[in-house]
């Protein structure tokens, strides 16, 4: 599932294909959900050909999903084989500033010039609000999880702590040793921007700028017909390297985050190397536009075969 990149991201930092589809357009029934307006199943697979053939076979309506949207499933592996005469492209210049690696931004642009080659036009376009995905995503997720999340007790759901010594300890002890650190630091934020006092000044305002960074996403899809850049603002870390600092690793989801609070599908595929390690490109559609998503994909890999190709240290 992907809630704030977490198909794409991974995707990204290991050279694969990623996918997340529009919101609604595959069923989350049977997911335990973390932030109920955010979370979106999708396939991960070595080419935009297989997620494809994933994608048809993952969606379409679903009764027993309320957040599942009854639209006809296209034939997505047909349509992958398009041209891509008449395509234009949009990139954000907000996605080109502080914070990307050179070398990152380098490998997108070059992945964007191959398109200039298939015969695609590329505008700049603007973002304008795509500065506040971050700090708007960290206060409404960690609020739908607190919620979600809280009937985890030991009683009906998940782990459930040995010999509890009565129900307060039970709730204590199952919730304390079943979550991580993170979920913790993440229950906690989001239970207080739900509290009283606090509701207006950090939800209600979150979920207005939502609709502003959605209002964005829409005026450029009017002129464009993908938005492209890059999926990480780093190639994969070391492991443990961002650990201790929860601040770095939640500026990794710079790009990814915006989507899925606009509910727009995205696709990460390989775009070269930095640094010996994997770069992906990110393929922003209009809803439920999966098809040309796919489709703009797949051209790009006919073309290039750096999804055939392993980083240096695990060939």
């Amino acid at each position: 599932t992907d809630t704030g990149g977490s198909i794409r991201q991974p995707a990204a930092l290991c050279g694969i294909s990623g996918l997340k589809p529009t919101y609604g357009r595959v069923s989350r029934y049977g997911m335990i959900a973390f932030a109920s307006s955010l979370d979106q199943g999708g396939p991960m697979a070595r080419t935009a050909e297989d997620l494809a053939l994933l994608l048809g076979a993952m969606a379409g309506f679903d009764p027993r999903d309320s957040t599942c949207v009854d639209q006809v499933v296209p034939d997505y592996h047909e349509q992958i084989h398009h041209a891509l005469d008449g395509l234009t492209i949009g990139v954000p210049k907000e996605y080109f500033g502080e914070g990307l690696d050179p070398a990152v931004a380098e490998t997108v642009q070059a992945a964007i010039d191959e398109y200039r080659k298939l015969g695609a036009t590329v505008k700049e376009i603007s973002l304008p609000n795509s500065n506040l995905a971050v700090p708007v995503y960290y206060v409404i997720a960690p609020a739908e999880a607190s919620s979600n999340l809280s009937r985890f007790d030991g009683v009906r759901y998940g782990y459930r702590c040995e010999n509890p010594r009565g129900l307060e300890d039970l709730y204590k002890r199952s919730r304390g040793e079943g979550f991580g650190d993170e979920v913790k630091r993440r229950i906690m934020v989001g239970t207080y921007a739900l509290s009283a006092g606090y509701y207006d000044a950090y939800y209600l305002k979150a979920q207005q700028v939502r609709r502003m960074i959605r209002d964005d996403f829409r005026k450029a899809l009017e002129e464009v017909d993908v938005i492209m850049g890059p999926t990480a603002p780093t190639v994969a870390f070391d492991i443990g390297a961002k650990s201790d600092d929860p601040v770095q690793m939640y500026l990794s989801d710079v790009y990814t985050i915006a989507v899925n609070l606009a509910g727009l599908p995205a696709v990460s595929i390989p775009a070269g190397f930095a640094s010996d390690r994997p770069v992906g490109l990110q393929i922003i559609g209009n809803y439920f536009d999966e098809a040309r998503l796919l489709n703009v994909a797949h051209k790009y890999q006919e073309h290039t075969d750096w999804h055939g190709q392993a980083p240096a240290a695990y060939e």
